[in-house]
Protein backbone atom coordinates (compact mmCIF):
# COMPACT_ATOMS: atom_id res chain seq x y z
CA UNK A 1 0.00 0.00 0.00
CA UNK A 2 1.07 3.68 -0.85
CA UNK A 3 -0.37 6.90 0.22
CA UNK A 4 0.30 9.74 -1.87
CA UNK A 5 -1.06 13.52 -0.33
CA UNK A 6 -1.75 16.24 -3.32
CA UNK A 7 -3.82 18.82 -4.00
CA UNK A 8 -5.49 17.74 -7.00
CA UNK A 9 -5.87 14.93 -9.61
CA UNK A 10 -5.15 14.81 -13.11
CA UNK A 11 -5.75 12.41 -15.35
CA UNK A 12 -5.12 11.07 -18.50
CA UNK A 13 -7.86 9.32 -20.64
CA UNK A 14 -7.16 6.72 -23.25
CA UNK A 15 -5.72 3.78 -21.80
CA UNK A 16 -6.00 5.13 -18.58
CA UNK A 17 -10.01 6.07 -17.74
CA UNK A 18 -11.50 4.44 -21.28
CA UNK A 19 -10.35 0.69 -22.71
CA UNK A 20 -9.70 2.67 -26.58
CA UNK A 21 -6.94 0.83 -27.82
CA UNK A 22 -8.64 -1.34 -30.79
CA UNK A 23 -11.04 2.30 -31.69
CA UNK A 24 -7.63 3.98 -31.91
CA UNK A 25 -6.13 1.53 -34.00
CA UNK A 26 -8.86 1.10 -36.45
CA UNK A 27 -9.48 5.07 -37.15
CA UNK A 28 -5.41 5.36 -37.86
CA UNK A 29 -5.94 2.37 -40.13
CA UNK A 30 -8.95 3.83 -42.51
CA UNK A 31 -6.73 7.11 -42.40
CA UNK A 32 -3.55 5.04 -43.16
CA UNK A 33 -5.65 3.19 -46.11
CA UNK A 34 -6.58 6.39 -47.41
CA UNK A 35 -2.87 8.02 -47.80
CA UNK A 36 -1.25 4.90 -48.79
CA UNK A 37 0.50 5.12 -45.57
CA UNK A 38 2.29 2.22 -43.06
CA UNK A 39 -0.23 1.76 -40.40
CA UNK A 40 2.83 0.05 -38.20
CA UNK A 41 4.71 3.05 -38.40
CA UNK A 42 1.99 5.12 -36.78
CA UNK A 43 0.86 2.79 -34.21
CA UNK A 44 4.67 2.59 -32.33
CA UNK A 45 4.84 6.17 -32.27
CA UNK A 46 1.20 6.85 -31.35
CA UNK A 47 0.54 6.52 -28.11
CA UNK A 48 -0.59 9.47 -25.59
CA UNK A 49 0.80 11.79 -28.71
CA UNK A 50 -2.23 14.47 -30.46
CA UNK A 51 -3.07 13.23 -34.02
CA UNK A 52 -1.29 16.66 -35.08
CA UNK A 53 2.06 16.06 -34.11
CA UNK A 54 1.83 12.46 -35.24
CA UNK A 55 0.78 13.33 -38.89
CA UNK A 56 3.55 16.43 -38.82
CA UNK A 57 6.19 13.47 -38.82
CA UNK A 58 5.00 10.78 -40.59
CA UNK A 59 3.41 13.08 -43.35
CA UNK A 60 4.83 16.38 -43.49
CA UNK A 61 3.36 16.61 -46.98
CA UNK A 62 -0.18 16.67 -45.70
CA UNK A 63 -2.15 19.86 -44.09
CA UNK A 64 -2.21 18.34 -40.50
CA UNK A 65 -5.12 20.69 -39.36
CA UNK A 66 -7.02 19.35 -41.97
CA UNK A 67 -6.12 15.79 -41.60
CA UNK A 68 -6.62 15.68 -37.80
CA UNK A 69 -10.41 17.48 -38.53
CA UNK A 70 -10.68 14.05 -40.44
CA UNK A 71 -9.55 11.87 -38.13
CA UNK A 72 -12.03 13.37 -35.59
CA UNK A 73 -15.06 12.62 -38.07
CA UNK A 74 -13.99 9.39 -38.50
CA UNK A 75 -14.08 8.94 -34.64
CA UNK A 76 -17.15 9.90 -34.13
CA UNK A 77 -18.69 8.33 -37.33
CA UNK A 78 -16.86 4.82 -36.61
CA UNK A 79 -16.95 4.22 -32.26
CA UNK A 80 -20.67 3.82 -31.23
CA UNK A 81 -19.36 1.83 -28.08
CA UNK A 82 -17.49 2.29 -25.11
CA UNK A 83 -15.68 0.84 -22.21
CA UNK A 84 -14.19 2.42 -18.94
CA UNK A 85 -11.12 0.65 -17.34
CA UNK A 86 -12.83 -1.14 -14.32
CA UNK A 87 -13.30 0.81 -11.19
CA UNK A 88 -13.10 3.95 -13.29
CA UNK A 89 -16.39 5.46 -12.32
CA UNK A 90 -16.81 4.56 -9.06
CA UNK A 91 -13.35 6.47 -8.34
CA UNK A 92 -14.28 10.06 -10.47
CA UNK A 93 -17.66 10.12 -8.39
CA UNK A 94 -15.55 10.39 -5.28
CA UNK A 95 -13.80 13.56 -6.84
CA UNK A 96 -14.65 17.37 -5.75
CA UNK A 97 -15.48 19.35 -9.21
CA UNK A 98 -12.83 21.83 -8.78
CA UNK A 99 -9.63 19.55 -7.50
CA UNK A 100 -9.44 17.61 -11.06
CA UNK A 101 -9.19 17.64 -15.36
CA UNK A 102 -8.86 14.87 -17.60
CA UNK A 103 -5.79 15.43 -19.75
CA UNK A 104 -5.96 13.94 -23.16
CA UNK A 105 -3.82 14.60 -26.01
CA UNK A 106 -6.69 13.96 -28.29
CA UNK A 107 -9.54 16.40 -29.13
CA UNK A 108 -11.67 17.64 -26.82
CA UNK A 109 -15.06 16.75 -28.70
CA UNK A 110 -13.82 13.49 -29.14
CA UNK A 111 -12.79 13.10 -25.80
CA UNK A 112 -16.23 14.04 -24.39
CA UNK A 113 -17.96 11.71 -27.01
CA UNK A 114 -15.57 8.58 -26.08
CA UNK A 115 -16.24 9.56 -22.34
CA UNK A 116 -20.10 9.49 -22.19
CA UNK A 117 -20.04 6.14 -23.97
CA UNK A 118 -17.86 4.77 -21.55
CA UNK A 119 -20.86 6.30 -18.61
CA UNK A 120 -17.66 8.37 -16.93
CA UNK A 121 -18.75 11.55 -15.43
CA UNK A 122 -17.04 14.51 -17.51
CA UNK A 123 -15.19 16.68 -15.75
CA UNK A 124 -15.77 20.23 -15.41
CA UNK A 125 -11.83 21.23 -17.16
CA UNK A 126 -11.25 19.11 -19.57
CA UNK A 127 -7.73 19.97 -21.18
CA UNK A 128 -7.54 18.79 -24.78
CA UNK A 129 -5.33 18.88 -28.09
CA UNK A 130 -6.50 21.99 -29.46
CA UNK A 131 -5.72 23.58 -25.99
CA UNK A 132 -1.37 23.55 -25.89
CA UNK A 133 0.90 24.83 -28.29
CA UNK A 134 2.59 21.58 -27.24
CA UNK A 135 1.42 18.27 -26.45
CA UNK A 136 2.53 15.94 -24.71
CA UNK A 137 5.55 14.73 -23.96
CA UNK A 138 6.22 18.33 -23.46
CA UNK A 139 4.82 19.23 -20.06
CA UNK A 140 2.83 22.31 -21.52
CA UNK A 141 -0.55 19.93 -21.03
CA UNK A 142 -0.26 19.10 -17.36
CA UNK A 143 1.11 22.75 -16.56
CA UNK A 144 -1.81 24.49 -18.02
CA UNK A 145 -4.20 21.86 -16.40
CA UNK A 146 -2.49 23.01 -12.84
CA UNK A 147 -2.68 26.41 -13.21
CA UNK A 148 -6.42 26.43 -14.36
CA UNK A 149 -7.02 24.35 -11.17
CA UNK A 150 -5.49 26.96 -8.78
CA UNK A 151 -2.25 24.22 -7.91
CA UNK A 152 1.30 23.35 -8.54
CA UNK A 153 2.24 20.83 -10.67
CA UNK A 154 4.27 19.11 -8.24
CA UNK A 155 0.83 19.49 -6.01
CA UNK A 156 -0.56 17.52 -8.59
CA UNK A 157 -0.80 13.07 -8.64
CA UNK A 158 -1.21 12.24 -12.41
CA UNK A 159 -2.36 9.03 -13.60
CA UNK A 160 -1.33 8.10 -16.87
CA UNK A 161 -0.33 4.98 -18.93
CA UNK A 162 1.87 6.04 -21.57
CA UNK A 163 5.47 6.79 -21.88
CA UNK A 164 4.51 10.19 -23.61
CA UNK A 165 2.20 11.49 -20.91
CA UNK A 166 4.41 9.85 -17.96
CA UNK A 167 7.23 12.40 -19.33
CA UNK A 168 4.91 15.19 -19.63
CA UNK A 169 3.46 14.79 -15.79
CA UNK A 170 7.09 14.33 -14.50
CA UNK A 171 9.06 16.54 -16.28
CA UNK A 172 6.80 20.00 -14.91
CA UNK A 173 7.14 18.26 -11.77
CA UNK A 174 4.01 16.25 -10.91
CA UNK A 175 3.85 12.70 -9.73
CA UNK A 176 2.51 9.74 -11.44
CA UNK A 177 0.77 6.30 -10.88
CA UNK A 178 0.54 4.42 -13.82
CA UNK A 179 -2.29 2.74 -15.12
CA UNK A 180 -1.89 -0.54 -16.88
CA UNK A 181 1.40 -2.44 -17.50
CA UNK A 182 3.89 -4.96 -15.95
CA UNK A 183 6.48 -2.47 -15.06
CA UNK A 184 6.84 1.00 -14.39
CA UNK A 185 7.54 2.88 -17.76
CA UNK A 186 9.92 5.38 -15.84
CA UNK A 187 11.74 4.46 -12.01
CA UNK A 188 10.46 7.90 -11.04
CA UNK A 189 6.36 6.35 -11.53
CA UNK A 190 5.47 6.23 -7.82
CA UNK A 191 3.37 2.74 -8.63
CA UNK A 192 1.74 0.16 -11.31
CA UNK A 193 -2.04 -0.22 -10.82
CA UNK A 194 -3.94 -2.53 -13.40
CA UNK A 195 -7.56 -1.02 -12.63
CA UNK A 196 -9.22 1.93 -10.71
CA UNK A 197 -10.21 -0.25 -7.55
CA UNK A 198 -6.66 -0.45 -6.54
CA UNK A 199 -7.40 3.26 -5.71
CA UNK A 200 -9.29 5.49 -3.26
CA UNK A 201 -9.38 8.71 -1.83
CA UNK A 202 -9.26 10.78 1.24
CA UNK A 203 -9.31 14.29 2.55
CA UNK A 204 -7.01 14.85 5.62
CA UNK A 205 -6.44 16.78 8.45
CA UNK A 206 -5.05 19.67 6.32
CA UNK A 207 -7.36 22.04 4.41
CA UNK A 208 -7.36 21.40 0.84
CA UNK A 209 -5.06 18.25 0.52
CA UNK A 210 -6.20 15.20 -0.64
CA UNK A 211 -4.95 11.58 0.25
CA UNK A 212 -4.86 9.00 -2.34
CA UNK A 213 -3.97 5.51 -1.27
CA UNK A 214 -2.67 3.30 -3.81
CA UNK A 215 -2.70 -1.09 -3.19
CA UNK A 216 -0.29 -2.32 -5.03
CA UNK A 217 -0.49 -5.85 -5.96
Amino acid sequence: MKRLKAQAILLDMDGTLVKSTSEIEKIWSYWCDRHQLSLQQILSICHGVRSKDIISQVAPHLNAEAEVASLNSLEIEHTSTGNAILGADKFIQTLLPHRWAVVTSCNKHVAVHRMQLSNLTLPELLIGSEDVVNGKPHPEPYQLAAFKLGVLPTDCIVFEDAIAGIQSALSCGCRVVQVGGATALSDKVEAVIQNWNQVSLSSTAIPGELEVVVNIR
